[in-house]
């Protein structure tokens, strides 16, 4: 039968032919849809290590002492963003076959897809992929100042200590919208002294009474929780993280108390980050500022431009509400925005054709 045939079927076509005829062309018509909403990216160049790193291949790769652990959430809003994280983080390291990282992913979603994205771009990759049940803090979460930070896989890292396996001492978490210039074996590699659990670069000169309520301020008992302590603030987007002090500490029964709290008294407004203020800030490792190159996509309501920070930069951070990849596609980059640009993995249309 003729293609205008099938446009224009005969009169002795019964209605329930024409009924099966469209049923079929819209089945695939969707499935078409949903192929082609998912992102492809291209295979990213093969990353060797330098002659006198340390080999952790073997049986038991995850617990070697020579790897270095990272740890980041995959989402699809933000996946293309973890794709150039993971590029800049393998380009700029000395031993780039030595790094594991440990992805997050929701429950509900693909893993098998996830799982497809990655290692066709990197198909020599360690990595494992950990299914996050978000309804356990679903109920905690209370609405903050920007949509996108209410998002459950935001308050995954809470959990990093129970989901990654126990032999795993020491991780680096970093978030899905940054990119590495410098080693990240350095950055691992941060002294945490007797006590800390976490390491982060701290900002000392930041306003800290302002990422807490009047509410909190004014109760006696609660205003108290900083008197000991030199409570500065800190970018939870980049942290060092000693898993096992976690581990002993319960420091995920600690930040969930506090969640709780604020469901019956709001005593912050700032998504994910003022419960780890509570419980951490004034007692964390030191980090270079140089490994936290925040705010480059700009405040949390309009996301203007910014400039880099005085100083040395090992990693640039658009935390804010400007991500690089949304400004490129919309023809409104920011002068830093190119600097992200050479690890978008992204495989255009055009490419795709060619």
């Amino acid at each position: 039968m003729s293609s205008l045939a099938l446009i224009f079927p005969p009169n002795h076509l019964h209605r329930h032919h024409l009924l099966l005829l469209f049923l079929l062309i819209s089945a695939r018509t969707s499935s078409a849809s949903t192929t082609t909403d998912y992102q492809r990216f291209k295979e990213a160049p093969q990353f060797y290590n330098a002659p006198t790193c340390p080999s952790i291949d073997g049986t038991n790769e995850m617990c070697s002492p020579q790897a270095v652990h990272v740890a980041m959430t995959l989402d699809a809003a933000y996946l293309r963003g973890s794709m150039a994280a993971i590029f800049s983080i393998l380009q700029h390291s000395s031993c780039p076959q030595n790094i594991i990282f440990h992805f997050v992913a929701s429950a509900t979603v693909d893993h098998h897809h996830l799982r497809y994205t990655i290692s066709r771009s990197f198909p020599s990759l360690k990595f494992q992929i950990y299914p996050y049940d978000s309804s356990a803090v679903s109920g905690l979460i209370s609405t903050s100042i920007r949509s996108a930070l209410d998002c459950p896989l935001n308050y995954a890292r809470n959990y990093l200590a129970n989901l990654i396996p126990q032999c795993v001492g020491r991780v680096v978490y970093l978030d899905s919208d940054l990119v590495l210039v410098d080693d990240i074996a350095k950055l691992a590699a941060t002294p945490l002294g007797d006590n800390s659990v976490l390491a982060a670069p701290e900002y000392c000169n930041a306003n800290f009474t302002s990422y807490f309520t009047p509410t909190f301020w004014s109760n006696p008992t609660l205003s108290l929780t900083f008197a000991d302590r030199k409570a500065c603030y800190f970018n939870t987007g980049v942290m060092v993280i000693d898993l096992q002090r976690w581990r002993e500490g319960d420091y995920t029964k600690q930040i969930i108390e506090w969640m709780e709290l604020q469901k019956r008294i709001r005593i912050y407004e700032l998504g994910s980050l003022p419960p780890f203020l509570l419980v951490f800030a004034g007692k964390i490792g030191p980090v270079d500022h140089r490994w936290n190159q925040h705010g480059l996509g700009g405040d949390n309501y309009i996301g203007l431009c910014r400039d880099l920070h005085p100083g040395p930069v090992s990693l640039l951070h658009w935390s804010g509400k400007g991500k690089p990849w949304v400004r490129l596609d919309a023809n409104r980059s920011c002068p830093l925005d190119a600097l992200w640009a050479p690890y978008d993995l992204l495989q255009t249309p055009f490419a795709l054709e060619s």
